[in-house]
C-alpha cells in the first residue's frame, strides 16, 4: 500500500490537501488571537467550496495527464484563478 502511494504521486495529493486543510484552518486559529479576523459560517464555506472545488479540479486534471508539464500549467492556472476569486470576494477587485 505504501509504496504504491509513492508510486502514484501519494505524497503530492497528500501536501497538497494538507495544504488545502491548513488554508482553511488558518482563519479560524487567527481569529482566537484577534478581532481582525472575523469570519462566519458562510466565509468558510465559501473558502472550503472554493480550495475544495480547485483541488477536485486538479485532482481531476491529474487524472487525466500524465505530463508534468500540463500538470503544472493546469497548477499554476488554478492557483491563478483561486486568487482572483478570493481577491474580488475579499475586497471587490472587479
Amino acid at each position: 500500500m505504501m509504496t504504491t502511494m509513492f508510486r502514484t504521486g501519494g505524497q503530492w495529493r497528500l501536501a497538497m490537501w494538507g495544504l488545502i486543510v491548513a488554508l482553511l484552518l488558518l482563519p479560524l486559529i487567527a481569529m482566537q488571537f484577534t478581532h481582525e479576523v472575523a469570519w462566519d459560517a458562510a466565509d468558510f464555506a465559501f473558502a472550503g467550496l472554493l480550495l475544495v472545488g480547485a483541488g477536485l479540479i486538479f485532482e481531476l486534471a491529474a487524472w487525466r495527464t500524465r505530463k508534468l508539464a500540463w500538470r503544472l500549467g493546469i497548477g499554476g492556472a488554478l492557483i491563478f484563478a483561486v486568487l482572483l476569486i478570493w481577491a474580488d470576494a475579499a475586497v471587490g477587485v472587479f
